[in-house]
């Protein structure tokens, strides 16, 4: 960062750096003090919790006694019993001690006050005893008096004035910021360190290019928008690139969070939307990030009720500081949302978020720059080809990619490895979409249910696919919720849906069911999955994409928004006798694709039966033993089977067989490898 940033003026006053450690020493010294003053307190005559009356005759008596020893009182004139009246106290030995007090002897000890008027004989025998070591009263009197109010005043300032003065977070610091301003020396990100969306560098790198060189643009009357919204699902680098275009741009970078400014007082997220632009008004030109503004900036007056009224005061302040009547010139916004549908119209407009950049998930080009970028950091073997992976990972984020060699990394060293070979990235890779392998127990009946449930899949895809989608691996060993998976392998990104591959993917999607109809002459729940996800294509064809008979009417627009600010009712709008055709279509597409892939396995059943012995004696096998059992009835490549590592003593062990999922609740993945439609539900 520039020298302007690293400046004392430039850091307000020391607002943003850390505050100053708290010193156990202080609070010793603190301690101490306390207890020689407490000490001083109970150490002076009289002050004691037992106190012996004493006449004057006694206490004469005491003297000539020998109770009393010399300079273990005090006397004081007091007027009220006259010219000759003192009040005496001190300390004296126990009276209901037996015997006379001799040097050296441990003689309990207690305190005692005498009041009255002393005789000329009695005044000389008390002074004679009292005045050898008699204290200086005044100062004593004084200290123990203001002792209390100087105990208050110190523990205050120690309590309340020295930690506001330091940390700064008091009662008086709500209103405060809580922006945190990035240095270049500690978050040192460029745009080497960003791949994957080449588009959206290029419109944040205006912003960069314009703070380093703002008469570039002014020269032919270009204004820098003040506000840059990034827009995409998680993961996909909207953070990371914002820190990158502060470790670009020489100028102060401040960082804060959506949630940041909500508090439960009122007013207090208004005001530190006024107080971070004016530390951005202090500094500029500066970059001010807010990430996850969704949080402060959702559409005003929605929800059942009304808005929250502290939420929109905050957006209030945000608009008008933004683009008000005082405008703040050189302070950029750079604002971050997987949710732009939600935020407020306001905030969108020209003027305040100027700019939206969109940061979609990355292509086969952006996945394997991505990867080349994290692989810097990993033990790579040289047979570790990243362009296939970043052919085998569609639909992946930076995050996910980013996760995948580092599950590859921790998998490898599993097996005492030194690199990270292609086999561990591959099983990372179905570790994290499809789940773990869970070596569940399950009896033979189970498992034959699972292998030829999982070989209708694998057959009929098989049989059906045109080099789009092809069979990646077939296994039976359970992973996540599933008890088998079928997983598929796609040639390129899936932009476009056709109504072809649809319904081959619904023909799919019902192998598992018809090969139990077949070889079982039963149904079970396995199919539950399948089910679901091809009445949710079907019905997309029909309600979403025009692709039935019904015609390319939209069916699906459905307002059930009630905390947008929508109607509360779910509003439909066709009629009831639409609603039977929509059905019918729906079901004639699933039961058409349902005789078809009946029809596929009947006449690949030798098939089906090989598929389903190769799976119960492996447990897994590759897309390629597929191809080769519907070519030549056989498997003729080697099944490669992986040793499971004997797990460590700190391991948790598998699940108990009482803990075992029942049969009627499994649900195998079915299209475990193809990712849901564009527009199709969670």
């Amino acid at each position: 960062m520039s020298s302007k940033q690293n400046s004392p003026q430039n850091n307000n006053s020391g607002r943003n750096g850390p505050p100053e450690r708290f010193q156990p020493k202080v609070l010793l010294i603190w301690l101490v003090i306390i207890t020689a003053i407490v000490a001083l307190w109970f150490a002076q005559p009289g002050t004691g919790t037992n106190n012996e009356a004493l006449t004057i005759s006694e206490l004469v008596q005491s003297i000539k006694d020998g109770r009393i020893e010399k300079g273990a009182g005090v006397m004081k004139p007091d007027p009220t019993f006259g010219q000759n009246g003192y009040v005496i106290s001190g300390q004296m030995s126990d009276p209901q001690f037996s015997g006379s007090m001799t040097e050296g002897s441990s003689v309990p000890k207690v305190n005692f006050t005498a009041q009255g008027r002393l005789t000329e004989d009695d005044f000389l025998l008390v002074r004679e005893v009292l005045s050898e070591k008699r204290r200086s009263t005044a100062v004593q009197d004084i200290i123990i008096s203001f002792l209390p109010f100087i105990l208050i005043i110190g523990l205050l300032y120690f309590l309340f004035v020295r930690q506001l003065k330091n940390a700064g977070r008091g009662a008086m610091s709500f209103g405060k910021s809580k922006a945190k301003m990035l240095t270049r020396e500690k978050d040192s990100v460029t745009f080497k360190d960003v791949a994957g969306c080449d588009e959206a560098k290029e419109e944040v790198s205006e912003v960069v290019d314009f703070l380093k060189d703002p008469k570039k643009f002014q020269r032919i009357g270009g204004r820098i928008p003040k506000g840059v919204l990034m827009v995409g699902p998680p993961g996909t680098g909207k953070t990371l690139l914002a820190k990158a275009v502060a470790g670009e741009a020489e100028v102060p970078f401040f960082s804060i969070s959506g949630s940041d400014f909500v508090e439960m007082f009122v007013g207090v997220g208004a005001a530190r939307v006024r107080d971070m632009f004016e530390q951005g008004r202090k500094n500029a030109p500066c970059i001010v990030f807010i990430d996850e503004i969704d949080a402060v900036g959702r559409q005003r007056g929605a929800g059942l009720g009304g808005g929250n009224d502290e939420r929109e005061q905050t957006l209030n302040s945000l608009l008008v500081e933004m683009d008000g009547f005082d405008g703040h010139e050189g302070v950029i916004i750079i604002a971050a949302t997987n949710r732009p549908d939600v935020l407020d119209s306001a905030l969108l407009r020209p003027g305040r978020f100027d700019r939206q950049v969109t940061i979609d998930l990355p292509d086969l080009n952006g996945r394997h720059e991505i990867l080349k970028v994290h692989a810097k950091r990993i033990a790579l073997s040289e047979e570790v080809n990243l362009e296939h992976v970043a052919r085998n990972t569609p639909g992946f984020s930076g995050a996910d990619l980013a996760n995948l060699l580092n599950e590859g990394a921790l998998i490898a060293a599993r097996y005492n490895k030194k690199v990270v070979e292609m086999q561990d990235i591959d099983e990372a890779r179905d570790k994290i979409s499809f789940g773990r392998e869970r070596r569940k127990l399950m009896d033979d009946e189970d498992r034959k249910i699972t292998a030829f449930h999982e070989a209708g899949h694998a057959i009929v895809q098989a049989v059906i696919d045109d080099g789009h989608l092809p069979v990646h691996k077939v296994t039976i060993i359970p992973r996540g919720q599933s008890l088998g998976s079928t997983m598929f392998m796609p040639k390129k990104d899936v932009l476009n849906h056709s109504r072809r591959r649809l319904l081959n993917q619904i023909c799919c999607g019902m192998g598992g069911r018809v090969a139990e109809e077949l070889v079982m002459g039963d149904i079970t729940s396995g199919a539950s999955g399948d089910i679901r996800m091809v009445t949710k294509v079907a019905r997309h064809m029909v309600c979403d994409w025009g692709m039935t008979d019904l015609g390319p009417v939209a069916y699906g627009e459905n307002k059930d928004h009630v905390f947008l600010g929508q109607e509360i009712q779910r509003s439909q709008n066709y009629s009831e006798e639409t609603a039977q055709k929509i059905d019918k279509a729906i079901h004639d597409i699933v039961e058409e694709q349902h005789k078809r892939c009946r029809e596929i396995l009947t006449e690949n059943r030798h098939a089906l039966d090989v598929c389903a012995e190769a799976l119960l004696e492996h447990e897994t096998i590759d897309g390629k033993h597929v191809q080769e059992i519907l070519e030549f009835g056989e498997i003729r490549s080697p099944v490669i089977k992986r040793e499971v590592p004997e797990p460590k003593d700190d391991e948790a062990e598998d699940e108990p067989e009482a803990k075992k999922k029942p049969e009627g609740n499994k649900d195998d993945g079915g299209l475990a490898g193809e990712s849901a439609p564009a527009g199709a539900p969670a």
